[in-house]
This record gives C-alpha cells, structure tokens and sequence, in this order.
C-alpha cells in the first residue's frame, strides 16, 4: 500500500541561485471507473495515437493540447501562428529571451484547462471520457494532480531508454511545445541541437518519477507498437496492469 502522501525533490539544473525542481507525489486513492482514462507520459509517447484510436470507438475525447491553443489564440493570432506547431513557435526555443516568460504562460493555461476538465467530471462523475493529457501535467500543481488521480484512471506511456533517442529526433524535426523548466542548460560552443540532446534525457529522467508516482498503471510503449494493436488490446493491457496491481 502506498503512504497517502510522500515528498521527493529532483533537482534539474541551477542558475546562479535559482534551484529548478520537480515535485514528486506519491498519492493513494481508489482507481476511477474504468471508462475514464487520463493518458501521460512524454511527446511522442503515444498520447494522442491511442486517444483518437478510442474516440473512433465512441469515447468521449479531451485534448489537453487543442484547449490549451483555444486559450493561447489571441497570442498566438498576433504572431501568425496556428494549431500544436504554432504553439511551439509562440514559445520559442528554449534559449530564446522569451522562453521563459511564455513558458510561464503555457503552463498557467495548462492549469486552467486541468482545472475545467476536473471540475466537469467532479460534475458529471459516471461521464466516460479518455484524457490525453501534455507532457508538462506533472508541473499543474498536487492540487489537481491529486484530484485527477481520484477521478480518472492515469495510465504512464512509458517510452524505454532504447526509446529516448527517437523522442530526441522527434523533438528535433517536428518540435512540440515542452516545458525544459530549467532543464535546457547550454554549454559553451555547443549548439541548441547539442544542447537538446544532451539535456533531453535528463528532462526525461527527472519526469519519469513524476510520471510513475502519479500512475494507477504503466504500458511500456514498445508493447504498444504492433500494428495489430486495436482500442480493445490497449484496453485489455490496461485492465490487465490494474488487476496485477490489487
């Protein structure tokens, strides 16, 4: 059985005096209904894949990421971007002197759309619907994260370390926005492509824990790649992770 609340602090990077951290919460309660599913885990887990394989079931599908936009829209307007690329041009790279700012942003509006998703179900509680949510949820606040495990089941899409160098490219050739949260830490010389990829894992290391601690379950995504894998397999592997875990 997991204590009802348990503190880690992972240090991503320093800055003169500034310390970044992550904070990790360990939370115990009961698993939702099984028809509402919270999805996390990096860009390019898988998200958002097996969130329109089960909204072509039937399933009631929220996108974290398209709600976010809708809030960012007069911003992103005045800048002459548009849809999840957009957003992540809005932002900029991470050494950009506005990254910071409007990194802060994001991660504000992210909070509200958390926020409003959790006061629906918290309205609606046999509502069946599916989350996917950004990579960037560990970072909304224990509040709602505490909320979002009561009301939903979390399951982890867990990229493995073999994995890793496919989200770096990924990150690379089709950026989405991500929040580095003082983990982008530049070396002399080095280029922002070689600042990515030397800091990419790091930022994926310190989530993992965050990811795990939040979890009811986790699905390895290389167990997730046959092609033959419907909404049903992924449902069954869930169901499966959850039995194991009682």
């Amino acid at each position: 059985m997991r204590p009802a609340v348990q503190w880690n602090s992972q240090k991503l990077a320093r800055q003169g005096a500034t310390r970044y951290r992550i904070w990790t919460v360990l939370m115990q309660s009961e698993t939702s209904l099984p028809l509402r599913l919270a999805l996390v885990g990096m860009s390019g887990a898988g998200k958002t894949f097996w969130t329109k394989k089960l909204a072509a079931e039937g399933w009631t599908a929220i996108s974290c990421d398209d709600r976010i936009e809708e809030k960012l829209v007069a911003r992103l307007v005045a800048g002459r971007h548009t849809g999840i690329h957009g957003v992540a041009a809005w932002m900029g790279w991470p050494d950009n002197p506005s990254y910071a700012e409007r990194e802060a942003q994001y991660l504000e509006e992210e909070i509200h759309t958390l926020g409003e998703v959790l006061t629906s179900l918290e309205r609606e509680p046999d509502k069946p619907l599916v989350l996917d949510t950004t990579g960037s949820v560990i970072y909304t606040g224990n509040n709602l994260l505490l909320r979002l495990r009561r009301r939903m089941t979390v399951v982890y899409l867990a990229a493995s370390a073999q994995e890793q160098q496919l989200l770096i490219e990924r990150y690379l050739s089709d950026p989405k926005p991500v929040l580095w949260r003082g983990a982008f830490q530049p070396k002399k010389g080095e280029s922002p492509q070689e600042t990515v990829a030397r800091c990419y894992p790091m930022l994926i290391s310190a989530r993992r824990q965050s990811y795990e601690a939040l979890a009811h379950c986790t699905l390895p995504v290389a167990d997730l790649r046959h092609p033959a894998l419907n909404a049903e397999s992924f449902l069954s592997r869930i169901r499966g992770q959850l039995e194991r875990g009682r």
